[in-house]
């Protein structure tokens, strides 16, 4: 009945030990305390979902604002990296929170059916999400998850849809599974929520390839649960696909509850006012002649000394997925590359610490 052990699903196969981190998780009990009558299986390995509350979202991204740093782009991102943190002192002050769903591999487990779980592992002090119900047909199923379609967003977190599941394990065991996925159960994904707002202009970005991509600055609009104020247009292409012009109404929506995208216009309260836009021959960091090779749909900067592809590759080169430098984002990259104190990766490596005392929001640590 002793905590031991957390870990991340990872690829299925492999995955990261984060007991350190989980402990710190206010509602994960460190030792099972049995109901009377009942008793502890002797092994039990429990699957849930770590998750982030609005408040906690915001409150951090407040701070991480008031020191200059890069902010959290959602929830589910932030949640995510809190696990992955070395130190768990950062981790207890993110205010995570867990739901426990699933059985594992366990050893005495009394468990017959889904609902008989989440009710004995309630018993047995862990957190269950309290919105489940178990339905006699397929139709009560139905209605249950239109009616959270209508109540999500009154939920202290994201959600994009519920799972059904058939609640006997033993007709669970009898449907299988294929190579990809259970019989026995389904996500439901609720239709990502539409809002209107006004396409006020569309800068050009260039990425670390030199592609110049068109972004729709759009009038501030609250979108599942958070500001959207951008939009990527990805190409010319797209732009005349969906008739988009500077100016136009059109209707937002964030693709897999995360990245904000333009579904199409509101032609129908058109103006006239409303400007065509066009990709520009110039690269609008450099000045250089962009162009567009045969079959694809990007144009590109040409010149490889391009201050924005810098800034780009050098944010890339320093992830987490890469070199995994610590503190320096977009903010400090800016700062390096506008000052001309790094010119390619390797002037990261000879920058003295003067020259890094210098910068806004450094200091001597």
């Amino acid at each position: 009945g002793r905590f031991t052990r957390a870990a991340t699903r990872g690829d299925g196969f492999r995955g990261d030990d984060i007991s350190a981190n989980l402990r710190t998780i206010k509602s994960i009990p460190l030792k099972l305390e049995a109901p009377k009558g009942a008793e502890i299986p002797k092994f039990m390995e429990v699957r849930g979902e770590v998750y982030m509350r609005h408040e906690n979202f915001e409150k951090i991204n407040k701070a991480k604002e008031k020191a200059g740093e890069e902010l959290f782009a959602n929830p589910r991102n932030a949640a995510a990296g809190s696990l992955k943190l070395l130190d768990p002192r950062i981790v207890a002050k993110r205010g995570l929170d867990l739901f426990i769903h699933g059985l594992g591999y366990s050893e005495g487990a009394p468990f017959r059916s889904q609902s008989g779980l989440l009710d004995g592992l309630r018993a047995l002090g862990f957190r269950v999400n309290p919105n489940f119900k178990k339905c006699p047909a397929i139709d009560d199923a139905i209605k249950f998850c239109d009616t959270w379609q209508k109540e999500r967003g009154e939920l202290e977190y994201d959600t994009d849809g519920m799972v059904v599941k058939v609640d006997s394990f033993a007709q669970q065991k009898k449907l299988g599974a294929t190579t990809k996925s259970p019989r026995w159960m389904i996500a439901y994904k609720y239709p990502a929520e539409r809002i209107e707002t006004k396409l006020l202009d569309i800068k050009v970005q260039v990425g670390r390839t030199g592609a110049l991509t068109p972004v729709a600055v759009l009038k501030p609009v609250l979108v599942s649960g958070s500001t959207v104020t951008h939009a990527s247009l990805h190409n010319q292409d797209e732009i005349e696909r969906k008739d988009v012009r500077i100016g136009d109404t059109v209707i937002v929506e964030k693709a897999g509850e995360i990245i904000p995208q333009i579904v199409e216009v509101v032609k129908s309260k058109r103006t006239g006012k409303e400007k065509k836009f066009e990709i520009p021959k110039k690269c609008p960091a450099c000045g250089a002649q962009a162009k567009r090779e045969e079959g694809e749909v990007a144009f590109r900067c040409e010149n490889v000394f391009c201050p924005a592809q810098l800034k780009e590759s050098l944010i890339h080169f320093a992830s987490r997925a890469a070199m995994d430098i610590e503190g320096l984002g977009e903010a400090m990259v800016d700062q390096l590359v506008d000052k001309k104190l790094v010119r390619d990766y390797g002037d990261i490596y000879y920058l003295k610490f003067e020259q890094l005392r210098a910068l806004e929001r450094v200091g001597d640590k």
